[in-house]
């Protein structure tokens, strides 16, 4: 049983834990690391590493989210983001990339998202990531789902990310036809990731959509404000092992069918990477580590999709700061620093390798101690 904790009369609140809350516990045997291999695959998909790039526009655009294929990864685009609503975003990027931290910031975002979506980029974005020679993927809300959901099929990409802060499997509205993901997802013929969530009723309701992956996390990070803003915040430790639990059931439900949870929050360094996977997911979500690369469309800087919200922003902007290196190095190093921001899928490997497992699925198994 959790751990509930009283927190007044009547009301009482279960304990989580933090990434920061939990390290790995070695087992008595190690690995060499050439011996570690760090891929997956989603349903027909194969990835050298476990690395989904965030879709917002600071990290993800058609040429990085294809270099991120090429290095092993998935690059998600998001076809809500500047690059369908302008022929050629550069200009604004680089403008974006030239702002201070400030009210302004915030104010300026707004305004160049408030550019209509246009179809006809959809396809020509989908187009340049198929050129790239990659698996395809983009990323839609759950609110313009249905109505881009046409353009972006007749486009042909081969996984389609369907991501908000939250997201349910049951939507209830009285003003709006709401999406009804089951029904959705089984009349695709492609496999779809689903999230964010936060518990596992909500992660095994999802799993029952027919989703492939599912989202684990709101991308919380140092620059998301979803806690003063909406009073959400994630115990990312908590949450993946919950997520966890629920597939294991969905398992058992289902006679066998595996669905891979994709951790997004709090993921900053290779030895949040091992963490995350030792809690039971997958893959990570990678945002502003990202932002870090020479191939950044923005320059070094920073803001989570939700930041460019028309009433209700949820994310300061990051200034843009120094490139770390190329997204390579950024992966797979050599490091120069010892901070785990170099290096990251390395590092991982190393962990995976100083404590004896050969792949992610038997790394799922680590032991885990609290040392907060």
């Amino acid at each position: 049983m959790r751990d509930v904790v009283e927190i007044g009369l009547g009301k009482t609140a279960q304990r989580g834990y933090h990434l920061d809350d939990i390290a790995i516990v070695p087992s008595r045997r190690t690995r060499d690391v050439d011996d570690v291999s760090t891929a997956w695959q989603l349903d027909a998909y194969p990835f050298g590493i476990p690395c989904v790039g965030h879709p917002s526009d600071a990290t993800m655009s058609p040429s990085s989210a294809v270099r991120l294929g090429q290095l092993g990864g998935l690059g998600v685009l998001n076809v809500e983001g500047l690059w369908t609503r302008y022929e050629n975003p550069t200009k604004v990027l680089e403008e974006l990339a030239g702002l201070d931290e400030d009210a302004r910031a915030t104010k300026r975002l707004q305004e160049v998202y408030a550019e209509p979506i246009r179809p006809d980029l959809i396809a020509e974005r989908v187009s340049e990531l198929r050129a790239g020679g990659g698996t395809v993927a983009v990323r839609v809300s759950p609110q313009h789902t249905l109505a881009l959901a046409p353009v972006i099929l007749d486009a042909g990409v081969d996984i389609l990310v369907i991501q908000g802060t939250i997201v349910s499997a049951e939507h209830v509205s009285t003003t709006d036809e709401p999406l009804n993901l089951k029904e959705f997802i089984a009349d695709l013929d492609l496999p779809v990731i689903v999230g964010g969530c936060t518990d596992y009723k909500t992660a095994l309701h999802l799993m029952r959509t027919g989703a492939a992956g599912v989202i684990v996390g709101i991308g919380g990070d140092g620059w998301s404000t979803t806690e003063s803003v909406l009073g959400i915040r994630v115990p990312m430790a908590t949450a993946i092992a919950d997520a966890a639990a629920a597939r294991r059931d969905y398992l058992d439900e289902t006679g066998g069918r595996y669905v891979h949870l994709i951790a997004d929050g709090d993921i900053q360094t290779s030895g949040d990477i091992a963490k995350a996977l030792g809690c039971g997911a997958d893959a990570v979500m990678l945002g502003e580590p990202l932002s870090l690369c020479d191939e950044a469309p923005a320059g070094g800087a920073w803001w989570h999709s939700a930041a460019s919200h028309p009433s209700l922003p949820r994310g300061t902007f990051e200034v843009a700061g120094e490139p770390l290196g190329s997204m390579e190095e950024l992966l797979f190093g050599p490091a120069d620093e010892a901070d785990g921001q170099l290096n990251l899928f390395g590092g991982l490997r190393r962990a995976m390798a100083k404590c004896g497992y050969r792949d992610l699925k038997e790394f799922q198994k680590v032991g885990l101690v609290l040392d907060r």
